[in-house]
């Protein structure tokens, strides 16, 4: 007998090993962990009893603990810094399993604090994320690692300028192509670029040359304080060296007349676009002749078409726009908000052409007040009118965004508790099949549980009460919380009450639907026990 006993406990000693084994050991670690493989290893990354430890991790990388603490990079950034490290670098799959697992097209830089624009937005990241371009020698010491670049032009791209211009590349050049340099303004040079000087090549003054073995070209030093720098003097110094007393910049062939006259005296000062007209577009009949010129429209045509004429008078375009080009303007949000439309949420973000354009022509009146005036009713019949009076978008939806939805189910006869509080409404009211949300109806559910909810017991509970299933389940989960064995036909008594339900209610086959046998024709005692 004791022999039969020992050999019992070995076998359960073996066995419960063998589990042991498994739980501490349930796949080889990645690369960048082998080190760490081995079961002493094991609460260098977790806690007994416990899950993987956050701190562990970042006892080890120290680095991201660092970014952390100054909240700042990918690891800092909203989505990411509530979860816990294990969601996002799982281990134990291999040595050869990415452990950091990052997909482009799924990755949102802009969360690392660093905005991928214009070409860097096309690039992959392997071409940005080098050690070449990594300044920490303890980060470059790292088997893997996306840290230590620098938003700095010059840590990752050559200087072409070689240190004769500054380092901040983006006073100059955009992030759509560093060719030509877009964002560069000569007017903030010492040397300002005026009439044809401005549609001069920049390598006819700017030259090239050789520096350094490399090909350079030249945007300091240059001299500038008289033409001749540039131009050669025809005149072989008959006249001396200053051009400006006789010609203009718009043409060296044009001799000074009306090229150096101050138009401010006439008291209207040429700003803007107006300093690139000729003086004969305006000047129609003689340059003495005199022009009207008190209301921008006694020279432009009213582009609004009186749409903003107000007690029989047109306000004068001044009060929107500037000389400095008609698609620019200064209607602000603030003058948009005193009119019938209030600009809020989203409407903030949507330029004045959504609205305001239709086909080629500008409208600003009758534009319209309700959702459905602009956007197209999604909806369509899909919706009880008790519950969408008018159309009235505004009482489900904000505008802040579309996807928030505010509409209180109070209203309805089905009050949601429980688990459906926090269930998403197109769980209960879209179709899977239909794709299109224009199509999806939300005034066709019932208020009993079938209608969303398969019956997994086949019928067994179901008689004329449609609410069944509250009488055993509640809201919160699908246990079966408010079932009392006592109120049925067999009251549980003695060694009845210690006993697992599936020892009487067997899974029984029907076909190929497998369910629970929760009622007997019959209550005897054979039903369950052997003779």
């Amino acid at each position: 007998m004791s022999f039969k006993l020992g050999t019992w406990v070995l076998l359960a000693m073996l066995l419960l090993s063998l589990e042991a084994g498994a739980q501490i050991s349930p796949g080889e670690l990645a690369k960048v962990h082998a080190h760490l493989e081995g079961m002493a290893n094991c609460t260098q990354c977790h806690t007994l009893g416990a899950k993987v430890s956050n701190e562990k991790c970042l006892d080890c990388h120290k680095e991201i603990k660092a970014r952390l603490n100054e909240s700042r990079g990918f690891h800092a950034s909203d989505k990411v810094k509530s979860k816990d490290c294990i969601i996002c670098h799982s281990d134990h799959y291999g040595r050869n399993y990415d452990i950091v697992h990052l997909v482009k097209d799924k990755f949102d830089h802009n969360e690392t604090g660093y905005k991928l624009e214009g070409k860097h937005a096309t690039k992959d990241c392997k071409d940005c994320h080098k050690r070449d371009f990594i300044a920490s020698n303890e980060l470059k010491k790292k088997q893997e690692t996306y840290l230590g670049l620098s938003d700095q032009c010059l840590t990752c791209h050559e200087d072409v300028h070689q240190k004769t211009l500054a380092v901040n590349c983006q006073n100059c050049h955009t992030l759509d192509a560093f060719k030509p340099a877009s964002k560069f303004d000569h007017n903030r040079a010492k040397f300002r670029l005026k009439a044809k000087h401005a549609e001069v090549a920049c390598e006819k003054c700017h030259t090239r040359s050789l520096r350094n073995g490399k090909d350079f070209q030249q945007f300091t030093g240059l001299q500038y304080n008289g033409c001749v720098n540039c131009h050669k003097d025809p005149h072989e110094n008959k006249f001396g060296q200053t051009c400006a007393q006789c010609h203009v910049e718009e043409s060296f062939r044009s001799v000074k007349s009306l090229g150096q006259f101050d138009h401010s005296k006439t008291g209207f000062k040429l700003a803007g676009r107006h300093q690139q007209l000729a003086c004969k577009l305006c000047h129609k009949v003689s340059v003495t002749a005199p022009v009207k010129h008190e209301r921008c429209t006694d020279c432009h045509k009213d582009y609004h078409n009186n749409q903003f004429r107000r007690e029989g008078k047109s306000p004068d375009c001044s009060e929107c726009h500037d000389v400095s080009g008609f698609n620019q303007f200064s209607f602000s949000i603030e003058k948009h908000n005193q009119s019938k439309f209030k600009l809020e949420g989203a409407h903030l973000a949507a330029p004045c052409f959504e609205c305001h354009r239709k086909e080629k022509e500008w409208s600003f009146r009758n534009i319209g007040e309700r959702c459905v005036d602009c956007h197209k009713d999604i909806h369509q019949n899909g919706i009880n009118t008790k519950y969408y009076p008018s159309q009235r978008c505004e009482n489900c939806h904000k505008v802040a965004a579309w996807n928030e939805v505010q509409f209180d189910h109070l209203q309805t006869s089905f009050v949601l508790e429980g688990k459906h509080s926090t269930t998403s409404c197109k769980d209960c009211h879209f179709d899977p099949q239909l794709k299109e949300v224009a199509n999806q109806k939300f005034n066709t559910k019932t208020g009993n549980c079938e209608s969303c909810h398969k019956d997994i017991h086949q019928g067994q509970f179901k008689d004329r009460r449609v609410d069944y299933c509250v009488r055993c389940h509640g809201f919160e989960n699908w246990k079966p919380e408010k079932f009392d064995h006592n109120s049925t036909r067999f009251k549980l008594d003695g060694g009845h009450k210690d006993v697992a339900c599936i020892k009487c209610h067997k899974v029984v086959t029907q076909g190929s639907t497998q369910f629970t046998n929760y009622k007997f024709k019959e209550i005897l005692c054979v039903t369950c026990h052997l003779r």
